[in-house]
């Protein structure tokens, strides 16, 4: 009963936040994302039985039917929804809340070799985009936004958004659960620092010109 419950749910998941998902069938028999979560939870069941091999081997099929890498010792929280999906790689010590939306080649990875904590940890309602990567054993808050081939190597905040190499914050909404966002990507150009700093340099250059023109035009006009 628990593992229908938590198909149900993963199912209404991808069907809420999925404009392309039709039914509950399609979705069932189509969605690779659904199926590596399916197949983790019987992984991570082995593994948690001492029964490693067997998960490994298990771990290694869903792979190779769907494109998506997880390994069988990694946490995954409730109605997970790994969209597309092809390229994902979540790491032996990765931890994923809740409600987590995550795109395909998103990599939860880890820097260390050591045997202890070495990837990451993501919150509940967390969004992640295409490409990105997160890197390292640290923590994405509640509610984060991880924009598309982002790199994160550093904590993010509840409710903040994280763009770019190295990720860098450029959005903070109240509360620790935003509106959707597809690809964890603002729209808005203009939340980039990056793009606010081109466009401050752009205006004061323009500034200048324009003085540099009145400097030129007041000492023609001195010299006629």
């Amino acid at each position: 009963m628990h593992a229908l419950r938590d198909w149900s749910e993963t199912i209404r998941a991808i069907q809420g936040n999925d404009p392309a998902a039709g039914s509950r069938l399609e979705v069932v028999l189509c969605y690779a994302g659904f199926h590596a979560v399916v197949w983790h939870r019987l992984a991570h069941k082995l593994w948690r039985w001492r029964l490693r091999l067997v998960a490994r081997v298990v771990s290694h099929f869903a792979r190779w039917m769907t494109g998506i890498e997880i390994h069988p010792a990694a946490r995954l929280g409730r109605r997970l929804v790994i969209d597309h999906g092809m390229g994902v790689v979540i790491g032996e010590t990765a931890e994923i809340g809740d409600d987590v939306y995550m795109y395909h080649q998103v990599t939860l990875g880890g820097t260390s070799l050591s045997h202890g904590k070495r990837h990451p940890t993501i919150g509940n309602n967390v969004i992640i985009g295409a490409g990105a990567k997160v890197l390292g054993p640290i923590f994405v808050g509640d509610g984060a936004r991880i924009g598309a081939n982002a790199v994160v190597l550093s904590d993010v905040p509840a409710a903040e958004t994280v763009v770019g190499i190295p990720a860098r914050p450029v959005e903070r909404r109240k509360g620790a659960r935003p509106a959707f966002t597809p690809y964890g990507t603002p729209c808005d150009e203009q939340l980039d620092p990056v793009v606010k700093a081109l466009e401050s340099m752009r205006a004061e250059l323009a500034a200048v010109e324009a003085h540099i023109a009145r400097l030129e035009e007041s000492r023609r006009r001195e010299q006629a």
